[in-house]
């Protein structure tokens, strides 16, 4: 292969790359906006991209699901990441509660549009698992303390830091984030009482 033929294959790697991240980006925007369950037209549409280009980088929709986990995972995942898990359990546990729901907020959406596909899709409900298990760790990094409490006090503490119930308490039963805040300190601090 020329150097000329070696550019060229280069190029068009670049732009199979672009073309794909296009993709991406487009359909992460569109389930930040609150299109909960984007189509594949949309998608392409939003990407400038023909609806092949979708299909010659993903083979279904699940394996495009998994690259937008992949390229979104490392951000999401830091927003629970503990800042200081120092202090006492009554200093803990409103920094745990603060950057729970702060993660919730910036999330909120994509969540949304993973419940609302996760019945049809294998690769979201898998991911969807894998992100519970990685909560419940972030609340052990937190709250060590949570290993002295029961199987059934663990689950019910997991419950009440979930993004199901931050976003009942915000959107059904229309709390503002610092009267939700309020009620889940309170509630975590009634296991460790």
């Amino acid at each position: 292969m020329g150097v000329d033929e070696a550019a060229a294959v280069d190029g068009r790697k670049q732009r199979s790359e672009r073309s794909r991240l296009a993709i991406i980006e487009a359909g992460l925007s569109l389930m930040k906006e609150g299109v909960l369950i984007p189509t594949a037209q949309q998608i392409v549409d939003r990407a400038g991209v023909g609806i092949r280009s979708l299909f010659r980088h993903f083979s279904d929709m699940d394996s495009f699901f998994a690259a937008v986990d992949e390229y979104e995972r490392s951000t999401y995942e830091s927003y629970f990441t503990p800042v200081d898990s120092s202090g006492s359990l009554e200093e803990r546990i409103p920094r745990m509660v603060e950057v729970f729901s702060g993660g919730y907020e910036l999330v909120s959406d994509m969540v949304l549009s993973t419940l609302a596909q996760r019945w049809h899709s294998e690769v979201l409900r898998q991911n969807y698992a894998r992100n519970q298990r990685h909560l419940a760790k972030k609340i052990e990094q937190w709250l060590p303390e949570t290993k002295g409490l029961n199987r059934q006090e663990r689950h019910a503490l997991e419950a009440i830091m979930s993004f199901e119930f931050w976003h009942r308490l915000r959107e059904h039963q229309g709390l503002g984030v610092r009267a939700g805040r309020n009620l889940i300190n309170n509630l975590v601090s009634g296991f460790f009482s």
